[in-house]
């Protein structure tokens, strides 16, 4: 990536939450790079969405980031979206394993730079000797596929018991302040100037997969190829009939609406793994979903933020089918 850089065009992505969708640290970098790299043409993605961890990351990657064309470098953040969101063990690996080995496989000496940021209950889990488990889990993939990490929560945690500052006073929130946004900048450009200057020999794509399960051939498929059935319409463009608030990309778009019990529709695919994007307000009820005239399975779609937010959200209903 620097000498595709230092030769006059890149592509930058970065992919995550809301904290990557924010105003801050993405900013701060992109204009790092423009000044390193001041004759270069840099192309920036900006592939945050709030509310995002790894899963729903590995199913939109394709769409949201490599449909741009070559990506020279991606930046990856998750690990407080995957946590706060109660994504498993198991999925926080599968999703990141997802996103990363569908980047090197488009692009095997893309430069990947993977983020921990902070949140409270991280700093308890280190104050009591403990590596979160999503940590953990993302480390796992970052060792496995040999990508450049950066742990800012035990990095803040630290400098909050030296006294440097305070959490409530400034950093403040796990969506940063501007002074905590400053801090995940600063530690990010001392990063990637120290690796600028050194010679990386990429290594080789490992032929197996961390987890079988992972979700690398993730994509997203338009749901007017649903069968509607009993209860169920197509919506060209889509806005809530209350007042809560929604998020951009998730509103004004195409999607499918029941408003009544026993609605029914049916979908046929190909793969090991199906799930359901949904804005999950407050009129979110439970649905009941069948594979391959397996048992019934039930999930309830309402989540602790539904009452006042029409919240995106990926429903895994199945990720360990046999192909087919």
């Amino acid at each position: 990536s620097r000498q595709v850089m230092e030769e006059g065009h890149a592509r930058v992505a970065f992919l995550g939450g809301s904290i990557t969708h924010m105003s801050g640290w993405r900013d701060s970098i992109m204009r790092f790079l423009e000044h390193r790299f001041n004759d270069a043409n840099i192309d920036f993605i900006d592939a945050g969405i709030p509310s995002m961890g790894s899963t729903p990351g590995a199913f939109r990657f394709r769409r949201d980031v490599l449909s741009r064309g070559r990506v020279d470098l991606l930046f990856v953040e998750a690990a407080v979206n995957d946590a706060t969101n109660g994504r498993s063990h198991q999925a926080q690996l599968r999703g990141m394993e997802g996103i990363i080995r569908q980047a090197l496989l488009a692009k095997p000496n893309m430069d990947i730079v993977l983020m921990h940021f902070v949140d409270k209950d991280k700093m308890s889990d280190y104050n009591n000797g403990n590596i979160p488990e999503v940590i953990r889990q993302h480390e796992l993939v970052a060792d496995y596929y040999q990508v450049s990490s950066i742990n800012e929560a035990d990095e803040v945690n630290d400098r909050i018991l030296n006294c440097e500052f305070s959490w409530r006073d400034d950093f403040k929130y796990l969506h940063p302040s501007p002074f905590g946004q400053g801090v995940y900048a600063t530690t990010m450009k001392t990063a990637l100037a120290a690796w600028m200057d050194t010679a990386v020999q990429k290594p080789t794509l490992p032929y197996t997969l961390l987890d079988p399960h992972s979700y690398v051939g993730g994509g997203l498929f338009d749901i007017a190829d649903a069968q509607l059935q009993e209860g169920w319409e197509y919506r060209s463009s889509w806005q809530p009939s209350d007042q809560l608030r929604t998020r951009p990309g998730f509103v004004d778009v195409p999607a499918l609406v029941a408003e009544g019990p026993d609605a029914s529709l049916s979908y046929t695919f190909e793969g090991t793994a199906i799930g359901i994007f949904v804005t999950a307000g407050a009129d979110v009820g439970k649905i009941s979903f069948e594979i391959d005239d397996g048992p019934p399975t039930l999930i309830d779609q309402f989540t602790q933020w539904s009452n006042f937010l029409h919240l995106p959200w990926l429903y895994m209903l199945a990720d360990e089918l046999e192909p087919g």
